[in-house]
């Protein structure tokens, strides 16, 4: 029965530290065979390079998806055809460069990954229902379960998603907006579902910036740098269990792990320093 683990927006280095600190020893001690992250928010808060890519997969991320912030790194769009772990969404134009799907494989078990961004509060994109649809026929082909990431700001469009893939997807989990849900749940048709799964990031925040900053802008209006936050760091994800015969899900437990939890999954060494 393998076993899951999507790792929820990655942000800055607070983010990306715990992920190398705490993924080697969560990933042994719970038995993980696949790790989906992501990273769109990993370098400064807003984007991923080359470089960080490549750290998140030596740290033990298999997958890596990202968002609407896709091509906020200016190098980014020359660099991702070259990282076949990363995939970009999928209702993105279809010019647009990277991978608009991954399939990992573990033992012969083959997973199907790939994210939808939503059209409810974001800029227009293609229709996320349809493009799934599309998706679903294609990799059942060739997958033996499927995880859907979507990445929107409104819970209903997710929910909505939810039911839309369930039975056709083993997981189904949200991202974006950063705060992580209490109703993850198994579908009736054996999907696991979560709307959010949360930020791995620092929580002395607002979603993932420093606190006053916001505060000010929200008060005033005026313009602000909006740093990346540096405390109470967690890790945030879900896990699933998924039945190797039907491609669907046994099992789903949410991940939210604060300094205090997770400190007994540590690797040696020190963490990474202050920083964004």
């Amino acid at each position: 029965m393998p076993k899951v683990f999507f790792i929820g927006d990655i942000v800055g280095r607070p983010g990306r530290a715990v992920v190398r600190e705490v993924l080697p020893g969560f990933r042994r001690a719970e038995k993980i065979d696949m790790v989906v992250a992501n990273a769109e928010n990993a370098a400064g808060g807003s984007g991923l390079t080359g470089r960080l890519a490549r750290e998140l997969r030596e740290w033990g991320v298999d997958a890596i998806t990202l968002g609407d912030h896709v091509w906020d790194q200016k190098s980014f769009a020359a660099e991702i055809p070259g990282l076949d772990w990363v995939c970009r969404p999928a209702n993105l134009h279809p010019d647009c460069p990277g991978r608009d799907h991954l399939v990992i494989e573990k033992d012969g078990f083959r997973l199907g990954v790939f994210t939808v961004l939503g059209r409810n509060f974001l800029p227009p994109r293609d229709c996320p229902f349809q493009v799934a649809k599309t998706k679903f026929d294609m990799l059942g082909e060739s997958c033996d379960a499927i995880l859907l990431e979507v990445h929107a700001e409104a819970t209903s469009e997710k929910v909505a998603l939810g039911w839309f893939a369930d039975g056709k997807a083993a997981l189904v989990v949200g991202t974006h907006t950063h705060i992580p849900t209490a109703d993850s749940t198994l579908l009736e048709q054996g999907t696991a579902y979560c709307t959010d799964a949360g930020m791995t990031g620092p929580y002395r925040s607002v979603i993932g910036r420093e606190v006053e900053p916001i505060i000010g802008r929200f008060i005033d209006g005026m313009p602000r740098r909006f740093e990346v936050a540096q405390k109470d760091v967690r890790l945030s994800g879900v896990l699933v269990d998924i039945d190797g015969a039907t491609g669907r899900a046994r099992d789903l437990r949410l991940v939210h792990l604060r300094e205090n939890e997770w400190r007994q999954y540590c690797s040696d060494g020190e963490s990474e320093k202050n920083g964004s």
